[in-house]
């Protein structure tokens, strides 16, 4: 039945990418000034999760590869990557070899290797809010031959612990928002990969609409509601996707999805997260004195927030109510 099992993995680079073609033109007409030789703009691309942004943004680049030879790209995942050695040594692997650089390597040395770069080097930060500095991006303004493209939820997140004049910075940047994809969008896309992935007339139009449903304008959700959907139809030794089939994909990708978010927290995202399993429900003060109790060095009340409300964008927490009724809860993996 899985004829091209990459094709079915969230992550899949497309030959063409569906229902974005306004939000590429924008990011392309950023960068492609350096196929001038002239200098490209900074761009941050804010919207849910499943928009498009990282499919986006990895496209645009790899067909700027494409026209360009003398210019580097690379992409950073700052969840994975928070903290400002890591990440600077995650961006620093895109250019040149790091084998000789260790936890005690001054920070200085690791920035000045990177101002020693003379040609363009445009890199993806995706999840950029999650750098637990942010100082790091004022480091990389200051180089000429970085660009940036900054990938975030929503825009304050990432204005969020920044100074005035790297705000100010950052505003100047191409700002590119997505909104979530329509359950016509998600089937088209969702028949792109069926086309490739799998064999002829294995799962219907109205199944397909389901999936659209089910993954509410997510295009992450519903690639791997199909994956999860025809992998158990595969290990059943059936020809076609079922009825029966789908009514496991549906819980069994939100499972693994949460799983994979959770695998990503930061060690105090993750205090935060086992907080909010151990209450049960909480409002925000309950949730942060109990988080208090546990480290021996608490961020502060406004980061556990943001922390709480990055839970929920990434289906590991639910909330109800609004202002001082508001309160959590966790949702397990």
């Amino acid at each position: 039945m899985i004829q091209d099992a990459r094709v079915l993995q969230d992550d899949f680079l497309p030959s063409e990418v569906l229902h974005r073609h306004d939000e590429m033109n924008r990011l392309t007409t950023a960068l492609e000034p350096v196929v001038k030789d002239d200098t490209p703009q900074d761009t941050l691309l804010v919207g849910p999760s499943g928009a498009g942004k990282t499919c986006i943004a990895r496209y645009s680049l790899t067909k700027l590869n494409e026209q360009l030879l003398d210019v580097e790209t690379h992409y950073v995942d700052c969840w994975q990557h928070s903290k400002q050695f890591r990440a600077l040594l995650k961006i620093l692997e895109g250019v040149q070899s790091t084998h000789d650089i260790h936890r005690s390597t001054p920070y200085d040395e690791m920035l000045a290797r990177l101002e020693e770069i003379e040609t363009p080097y445009i890199i993806i930060l995706d999840e950029v809010d999650q750098l637990e500095d942010k100082s790091l991006l004022k480091e990389l303004y200051a180089i000429p031959e970085v660009t940036m493209v900054m990938i975030a939820n929503q825009e304050r997140d990432v204005y969020h612990a920044l100074d005035e004049r790297l705000q100010s910075r950052i505003r100047a940047s191409v700002t590119i928002p997505f909104d979530r994809y329509t359950d016509d969008e998600l089937i088209q896309i969702l028949d792109d990969r069926v086309t490739w992935g799998l064999d002829p007339g294995v799962i219907d139009d109205d199944q397909l609409a389901f999936i659209a449903r089910q993954a509410d304008g997510n295009a992450r959700d519903a690639i791997n509601i199909l994956q999860s959907a025809a992998r158990n139809a595969e290990r059943e030794g059936s020809e076609t996707i079922s009825e029966r089939d789908l009514e496991f994909a549906v819980p069994d990708a939100r499972k693994r999805l949460r799983q994979k978010s959770l695998d990503k927290l930061n060690a105090d995202q993750r205090e935060v997260y086992e907080v909010l399993t151990e209450l049960g429900e909480g409002s925000p003060e309950e949730i942060y004195h109990a988080y208090t109790d546990r480290v021996d060095d608490p961020r502060v009340d406004r980061t556990v927030r943001r922390y709480l409300k990055k839970l929920v964008r990434y289906n590991l927490a639910d909330v109800s109510g609004r202002g001082p009724n508001r309160a959590y809860e966790a949702l397990e993996p």
